[in-house]
């Protein structure tokens, strides 16, 4: 029996076996299995482990998609990580040639997946609080975000939730240093019955520019005074 003789139900199962790349070059093969690969339903689960892998032409984006993932943990993830007032020329470089990648894919989720129920970012430096908040706003039935080592994200993103998460069951926010320990509370007393997880985020460090972090510094020494 040829593979295209079984019926389409069959063919969707041994795609779903299928890595995109895979999928794509078996759907090049005839008419009949690049029906199968435009199917929506082959396109709940989607995983992307790098921002190059967002703009290949192998995955179908629709509002059959469930389930999402972008997890990047190349070592350039640590450039784009670093502070931007403190990357040089060539850090700069580097991140501008992906730095609206992940967002501007984003963008397409909020307007194409409006059924989405998982979101996991790790890695992604560059996403900021505007792009979760659309998300927040176009998926009203995302269930689960877990957000790693995403230094852009701040309290902001935090108040979204509390508005715009009505069906948001779990919330992880680790490794994402510019939110607060006065966000998260916030989130706890507006969101009781979110599993809020934030490990090594509100007690790290967050991005402050020299002279910023020095008037922070005059301002709290004037209150000891006082």
């Amino acid at each position: 029996m040829h593979i295209t003789q079984l019926n389409r139900e069959c063919l969707l199962h041994l795609f779903s076996f299928l890595d995109k790349n895979s999928r794509k070059s078996l759907a090049k093969t005839c008419h009949k299995l690049l029906e199968v690969f435009q199917d929506p339903l082959l396109w709940s689960l989607l995983n992307f482990h790098s921002p190059v892998e967002l703009k290949k032409d192998n995955f179908l984006l629709g509002p059959a998609l469930k389930y999402l993932s972008i997890c990047w943990y190349s070592e350039r993830v640590k450039v784009c990580n670093i502070e931007d007032w403190m990357k040089n020329n060539f850090q700069k470089d580097l991140c501008n040639r992906h730095e609206n990648t992940v967002s501007d894919f984003l963008l397409e989720v909020c307007n194409r997946c409006p059924n989405l129920l998982s979101l996991t970012l790790s890695g992604c430096g560059h996403v900021t609080d505007d792009c979760i908040l659309l998300l927040l706003k176009n998926c009203p039935n995302l269930k689960t975000l877990k957000l790693e080592n995403c230094v852009r994200i701040t309290d902001q993103t935090l108040e979204a939730v509390t508005l715009y998460g009505g069906s948001l069951q779990t919330l992880h926010v680790d490794f994402c240093r510019n939110i607060t320990q006065t966000g998260l509370q916030r989130v706890r007393e507006k969101c009781p019955s979110v599993m809020l997880r934030a490990e090594r985020s509100a007690n790290m460090i967050p991005d402050h520019k020299p002279e910023k972090k020095l008037m922070l510094e005059k301002a709290s020494s004037k209150l000891v005074q006082l």
